[in-house]
């Protein structure tokens, strides 16, 4: 069996539909990883990925789904659902929940909430901080939780001048409700990961203080390697925020 991964992704439905056929091994299992990151950049509600037509010639190869759910589980956070159609043995390991087909993985999921993610494309210019401020106030009136407002200013503040400043790529600001709190996210096309030491900056120092800042508000923050690029992100929750942050950057 020759080792190789086909993708379809079917953007036309409630949630993103990815149809995968080929084989799954520890040479694939890497592009697969890829292909479904690529999708959940774009923050879904929710993901199906019918693994019909692919064939697992090594067990092991399977745990790349596993890692998808833990690297992607504070965000976006989707929810994520295979479609088994006959023995689902071999998924068994994967930690996501099964389905027979596509009618059961969307029924399972429900109607999308639209109205809590939001997106707004930006350019590396001068004005994009101020414009994701715009949509985080915006955003957090709608919500019900004006608390946050500043928490999630300071944090789309910092990451969209960080994409200004170094990326310098088109970027995508990314809002969703999480639980008690919300999300935000930054998308570039820049590989190149955020640092953070945890070392406080000195007085004298320029620049270095924006994941600190970050770090400092945020209940958890962490980075997401795509193919393309990266999102670098933060959690911010209700009453909960206490200045320690959690910073996940080894994730992705």
């Amino acid at each position: 069996m020759s080792s190789e991964v086909r993708h379809l992704v079917d953007n036309g439905r409630p949630y993103p539909l990815v149809r995968l056929a080929g084989v799954l091994d520890a040479t694939t299992a890497p592009a697969v990883r890829s292909v479904l990151l690529d999708v959940l950049a774009g923050q879904p509600e929710a993901m199906v990925v019918d693994v019909g037509e692919l064939a697992v010639a090594d067990s092991a190869a399977v745990n790349v789904l596993r890692d998808v759910h833990r690297d992607t589980v504070y965000w976006p956070g989707a929810h994520l659902t295979l479609c088994v159609a006959g023995d689902a043995g071999p998924w068994q390991g994967a930690g996501w929940p099964l389905q027979d087909d596509w009618a059961g993985a969307y029924a399972a999921l429900g109607a999308p909430d639209l109205a809590h993610r939001l997106s707004l494309d930006l350019e590396p210019q001068m004005g994009a901080a101020r414009r994701s401020r715009e949509l985080i106030i915006e955003a957090c009136g709608r919500w019900g939780w004006p608390e946050l407002a500043g928490p999630a200013c300071i944090v789309a503040t910092e990451m969209v001048n960080n994409v200004v400043a170094h990326a310098q790529t088109p970027m995508t600001v990314l809002l969703a409700v999480h639980g008690d709190g919300m999300t935000v996210a930054v998308r570039d096309h820049s590989r190149i990961a955020p640092s953070y030491s945890g070392v406080p900056v000195a007085p004298t120092a320029y620049g270095g203080r924006g994941m600190l800042l970050i770090d400092s508000v945020a209940d958890r923050w962490g980075s997401l390697a795509l193919a393309d690029g990266k999102v670098v992100w933060a959690l911010l929750t209700v009453g909960q925020s206490d200045g320690t942050g959690m910073a996940d950057t080894g994730r992705g």
